[in-house]
């Protein structure tokens, strides 16, 4: 409360707004500024690139050879070992890894696979001995390998997998076997073509227990490409994107490994067939075990945002160029950004962008302490897993929403192959599905949130909890009744300034951020509170939940997004933090106006309110217009990152071209006249009025743009009072 009022008691200058677009690109960089940039050279070389008209064998066989250029070149080390050449940096691999998305995402994929799946199951599930006699040949890419988890009947819930290691004791071997065709290991990169080798997840039974999925590393195919006695597969084939990447599938009948090659770090089978473990529960042994491979979700997230940039960019230079229409002169046509309905597809998109961007800092710093074992605690274990798979599913959505709006923005233009967008688009669509369909992931985060929920009350007295229900009670009556809303409308007036005022405050936005997740929360865990005892009940109570549940995640990962942006405006240089504050109230503004019927239904907005929402939005794209190359520009890609026609400054010289053919022509007094003008001033050529008819407009009335196609003037004289008292607050 006191930083509030010492903002309401500020009497500073306002500071003119200017984006310092070095400063903002370096902030936008974070921690690991020389992995990403040492990436970004890599995306700018020609040899990385994708090559749009190759075959699907082709392509696999491109981006192979690019992924042994990525190991002379020493980029899969980051995160390995020292002993192995590596640097024990695992932010830095991350970060350096997601912006491969620019060069191909089938090459970022495929190294993930190799290096951040297959290398990394046997870096965290396996031991010391493990480490030495097959990591080398791994980071060499000696031995590529598949990550052998998902199957055909099981993808997310990765504890009901078919595939079994039973152990036979009088050979001292796992025998791997796949019962039934349900049971096949499916979608695996490198699995089609180039993998010898697999970590294969399977349930571990010994002496007549199952003791839960478990991690083997399995011979697949000898020198010659050709499957092992007992091993065989399929080519996945043609996909919907991502085809510079061998996805297959792979079968087990009986295939024998030695106990050995158990990756044992966290459950181990004695000579005897003795299972021992240092989790004792198998529940907690199991989240722990796929808990290590959360960089996945951590890289997802970040090349989805990376995505998202390089499709904003192009639009966003496009915009600026390409003219379309007589609106508000007739020598020059509009150009597109111009166009408040063009702002407001990119605009909030360019916002979302920038809080998604921030969040992946905090999360991918998460990631790299508990990986490198500073803060490796289990409630940061937890933390990590929660903010990723959240973080995940809500980036890789927005991914797909902002290529597919971007594509739309551009026009035709959008759609040629040149111009990059269609084919991210295509290769993001599985970013979705794969480390965990998202549906599924916002699951996790809410019983994750219903968990926190229920922990308040763990020991507390019936006075405490009685006291929370009351005020949960005082809560609903009073939004019930209207008083909210009420003192809303009586602290405004009805005034739309004094409205749109509140709204551009940081603690009303984050306010309704909150309450919108508290209330969800609370609302869910009292209505399970009665749910039956026995399991089948108790399913179909939660069953009940399932959507509210997923919504109050995308609200706890909103909030997560809107925490990271703001905490990131308020330590910029003072120019910036003016334009940045715009963005980050575009981004709070877009996401509050998109569940409005949650915050009406639940009188945390007024109906005044509700519409100043919306009305302030525009004031704020009219805002950040000036800004808007600037903004994209701090995203740091160049023409080399981005190889997009339309964004190479094409378009303003082809539009330059045309305006200077007219203009010759109108000196010349050669510039034919439109008919309707040329009916005008003669009489003769009027079409003769019947009765009844409407008399002919005048040229001035007919040419006249249309209300909706009119930029409005600017919103900085009409706004200068909002700002004015905003700066004290």
């Amino acid at each position: 409360m006191a930083d509030r009022t010492d903002r309401q008691r500020s009497t500073s200058p306002r500071p003119q707004g200017r984006v310092d677009v070095d400063w903002l690109g370096r902030d936008l960089l974070g921690t690991w500024v020389e992995r990403r940039l040492a990436a970004r050279a890599k995306v700018a070389d020609p040899r990385y690139q994708r090559v749009d008209d190759l075959t699907m064998a082709d392509h696999r066989e491109r981006v192979l050879e690019q992924m042994h250029m990525l190991v002379a070149d020493g980029a899969v080390h980051a995160a390995f070992p020292e002993r192995f050449g590596g640097a024990d940096d695992h932010g830095g691999n991350i970060a350096g890894f997601e912006e491969l998305v620019l060069a191909d995402p089938s090459l970022q994929i495929k190294s993930g696979v190799q290096y951040g799946l297959f290398g990394a199951a046997v870096l965290h599930l396996g031991t010391r001995r493990h480490h030495d006699e097959l990591l080398p040949a791994i980071i060499s890419l000696d031995v590529p390998g598949a990550f052998a988890m998902t199957e055909t009947g099981h993808g997310s819930d990765v504890a009901s997998i078919g595939t079994t290691a039973t152990y036979d004791e009088a050979s001292e071997e796992f025998v791997i076997h796949t019962p039934f065709r349900g049971a096949w290991k499916d979608y695996l990169g490198n699995a089609a073509l180039h993998g010898k080798h697999a970590v294969v997840f399977a349930k571990l039974i010994t002496k007549g227990v199952d003791h839960g999925v478990h991690a083997f590393y399995v011979p697949l195919r000898d020198d010659d490409g050709a499957f092992l006695p007992g091993v065989g597969g399929e080519d996945d084939g043609y996909k919907g994107g991502l085809n510079g990447i061998d996805n297959g599938r792979l079968h087990f009948t009986h295939v024998r490994v030695p106990r050995t090659n158990l990756l044992n770090r966290y459950g181990d089978v004695a000579p005897d067939g003795t299972y021992s473990s240092p989790i004792a529960s198998p529940g907690r042994r199991f989240f722990t075990m796929l808990g290590t491979l959360v960089q996945g979700r951590v890289s997802l997230d970040g090349a989805a945002v990376v995505a998202q940039k390089a499709a904003l960019a192009i639009a966003i230079r496009y915009g600026t160029e390409r003219r379309q229409f007589n609106a508000s002169s007739n020598a020059e046509e509009e150009v597109l950004l111009d166009y408040r309905r063009h702002q407001r597809r990119l605009f909030t998109r360019l916002a979302k962008a920038y809080a998604q961007s921030y969040a992946h800092e905090i999360l991918l710093t998460k990631f790299d302490g508990v990986f490198s074992g500073r803060t490796d605690t289990p409630e940061e274990r937890e933390d990590l897993e929660t903010l990723a798979a959240g973080l995940k599913a809500l980036s890789t959505w927005q991914a797909l929403d902002t290529l597919q709006e971007a594509r739309e923005a551009c026009g035709g233009a959008g759609f040629l192959g040149e111009n990059r967008i269609v084919q991210l688009r295509a290769d993001l669509d599985v970013y979705v599905t794969f480390e965990g369909d998202n549906t599924v992931l916002l699951q996790l985060v809410g019983k994750r949130l219903l968990g926190d929920f229920s922990k308040q009350f763990k020991g507390a007295s019936k006075a405490d909890i009685a006291r929370f229900a009351a005020d949960q009670l005082f809560d609903r009556a009073t939004s019930f009744v209207g008083l909210r809303t009420l003192s809303q409308d009586v602290r405004d007036l009805r005034n739309v300034k004094k409205s749109s005022l509140a709204l551009r405050d940081r603690d009303v936005q984050r306010d309704l951020l909150e309450d919108r997740v508290e209330q969800m929360v609370a609302d869910i865990a009292g209505r399970l509170r009665n749910a039956p005892k026995d399991q089948a009940g108790a399913a179909a109570a939660f069953n009940d939940e399932q959507h509210e549940l997923i919504e109050a995640a995308r609200a706890w990962v909103e909030l997560q997004q809107y925490d990271a942006l703001d905490a990131a405006v308020e330590r910029m240089p003072a120019a910036t933090k003016e334009v940045m504050t715009h963005v980050r109230d575009l981004f709070a503004l877009t996401i509050i106006e998109e569940h409005a019927a949650w915050h009406l239904e639940n009188g945390r907005l007024s109906g005044a309110r509700s519409k100043a929402v919306t009305s302030t939005i525009e004031v704020l794209l009219q805002k950040l217009r000036p800004h808007a190359l600037d903004l994209s520009a701090a995203f740091g890609l160049g023409d080399e990152h981005l190889r997009a026609h339309i964004a190479t400054g094409a378009e303003a010289e082809r539009q330059a071209e045309a305006m200077a053919h007219y203009a010759q022509l109108r000196a010349a007094g050669t510039l034919p006249v439109p008919e309707k003008r040329g009916r005008a001033s003669d009489p003769s050529a009027q079409p003769i009025a019947t009765a009844g008819a409407a008399p002919v407009p005048p040229a001035d009335v007919m040419s006249a743009p249309s209300a909706d196609s009119v930029s409005a003037p600017s919103a900085d004289a009409a706004d200068d009072e909002h700002d004015a008292e905003l700066a004290t607050r």
